[in-house]
């Protein structure tokens, strides 16, 4: 029987995940300095080899967003006559949707644990950078349009620039799920033109 790609990239994201969890849970035990990739392998019952196959660095296992996917796929989704920011909108609010609390709190931890080690917390300003050419990719597919055209890469500057202003806290502490109202608040401006408001008397 022949494996469909589905079902092997299935395969591949559930072992990513395995060892994501393994290596969050020793870091937090016994601190992100003191677990060596060696461990995260024997605790998730792989080989060192097989750790880097999936993941570069040490510090690739915490900055991995398994939502990223998730979001992508959402986005796609939604009807072709939707704009871009209303479908952004509309996929984050599926995808928060859909996470459990067991699995909220351990993304909170994920994201405390970058905040707190230096070096992850250098990478995460590369991350949002990481974040603009997934999301130009995701509008260039759904426009039709080449993922190096300036509007549309200009797009997706505007929503995560918008989303992060909506935050000021978000290089200082974990998200809230109360968080993403106010970013689909924001997101919402967004697509009104940033209007501002009327200036008080």
């Amino acid at each position: 029987m022949t494996t469909t790609p589905g079902l092997r990239e299935r395969k591949k994201a559930k072992t990513r995940a395995a060892i994501q969890r393994h290596a969050l849970r020793l870091f937090h035990e016994q601190g992100y300095a003191a677990t060596t990739v060696d461990q995260i392998a024997e605790a998730a019952e792989i080989s060192p080899s097989t750790f880097f196959r999936y993941f570069p660095t040490k510090e690739d296992v915490v900055l991995l967003d398994g939502y990223d996917p998730m979001f992508v796929e959402a986005m796609l989704a939604q009807p072709a006559e939707m704009g871009p920011v209303a479908a952004v909108r509309a996929a984050i609010r599926e995808v928060v949707e859909r996470v459990s609390a067991e699995e909220w709190e351990a993304e909170r931890g994920r994201q405390e644990l970058v905040r707190m080690v230096p070096e992850l917390r250098t990478r995460l300003l590369q991350q949002y950078v990481d974040a603009i050419d997934l999301l130009t990719r995701a509008i260039a597919e759904r426009a039709g349009l080449p993922a190096n055209d300036l509007a549309v890469r200009a797009m997706a500057g505007a929503v995560i620039g918008v989303s992060l202003a909506a935050m000021p806290h978000a290089l200082a502490g974990p998200h809230e799920l109360a968080d993403y109202d106010r970013i689909d608040e924001a997101l919402a401006l967004l697509e009104a033109g940033l209007p501002l408001p009327s200036r008080m008397a």
